[in-house]
């Protein structure tokens, strides 16, 4: 991994409500969008499949490179890192190399995969099945020439998920190239509130920076929403608007910004993404100025 980036990255999953309502039919002038708006990333959404064509995905590139937006992508919500069924497993693996090469049609760097989930076993064997499935995966990338983007696995949200903090940076420490994805309001709702101070954040930089190295801690990738959460986990995303739900986002700026941490924020709210990532903007540039 190498990123030069010195500040923190704001954008959004997707397209949101506003977006749509001001006349827009695609995510094709998303970057446009993001732009006026004053973001600089945006994560192109497959997760219900890869459907994009190669040609749309370069027309996708080539407006993201005209207005200097930092492109990624998720891959599809039912990848099984860790699933008993080898078969699902290796399907998988097609899965993650399908996204990589809308990645790489569009100039993307990374991808987000999700971890998987428990089941039925410890959650000790569901990382061992986890392990195997990402380093074929890693193999395949490497074979079909996509070893240049980077692969993040991301924390979940529900308890008998797979992907805490721990989980996710065992999964990173199988190759320097894997960036953790932090899903913060999954974090926290998989915790069942865990995220409320300013140290509660800066423990996982702390983590991530003691097994995985300054790099990494300095610019991995984030999602950030409020979400609701039961007993099992994660229930519904939120907008920041709605307070009375969690986490919040200062006191993770403060944390960027202290430690000039250039991580990439990933707005995940429910339909209101683009207004929400301007938000977490302004909070994190007051942060550094009050660092001077």
């Amino acid at each position: 991994m190498s990123d030069t980036t010195t500040k923190a990255l704001f954008g959004t999953a997707g397209c949101c409500e506003d977006f749509f309502d001001s006349g827009n039919k695609s995510a094709l002038t998303a970057p446009k969008w993001l732009a006026d708006n004053g973001l600089d990333c945006f994560e192109y959404q497959c997760g219900r499949g890869v459907k994009i064509s190669d040609d749309a995905a370069y027309d996708l590139g080539d407006s993201a490179r005209q207005f200097g937006i930092v492109l990624s992508v998720h891959s599809p919500y039912y990848i099984s890192l860790s699933s008993v069924d080898e078969e699902k497993r290796r399907n998988s693996v097609d899965y993650i190399l399908a996204t990589l090469n809308a990645a790489k049609c569009m100039g993307a760097d990374r991808i987000v995969v999700h971890s998987g989930s428990c089941g039925k076993i410890t959650r000790r064997e569901a990382l061992r099945l986890a392990t195997e499935t990402l380093t074929w995966a890693i193999d395949a990338a490497d074979a079909a020439g996509f070893g240049n983007i980077h692969i993040c696995p991301e924390t979940m949200g529900k308890v008998k998920q797979l992907g805490t903090v721990d989980e996710v940076i065992a999964l990173c420490s199988i190759d320097d190239r894997l960036i953790p994805t932090v899903d913060f309001g999954h974090v926290n709702a998989m915790t069942l509130g865990g995220l409320k101070t300013k140290e509660d954040f800066e423990n996982i930089f702390d983590k991530i920076q003691n097994k995985l190295g300054r790099e990494r801690a300095h610019a991995f990738h984030a999602h950030f929403s409020r979400i609701e959460y039961t007993n099992a986990g994660e229930k519904k995303h939120r907008t920041y608007a709605e307070t009375e739900f969690e986490p919040d986002f200062y006191p993770l700026a403060q944390v960027m910004a202290e430690r000039g941490a250039a991580v990439r924020i990933i707005c995940e709210s429910a339909g209101t993404q683009t207004r929400d990532a301007v938000e977490f903007k302004r909070i994190y540039n007051e942060c550094l100025r009050k660092e001077g």
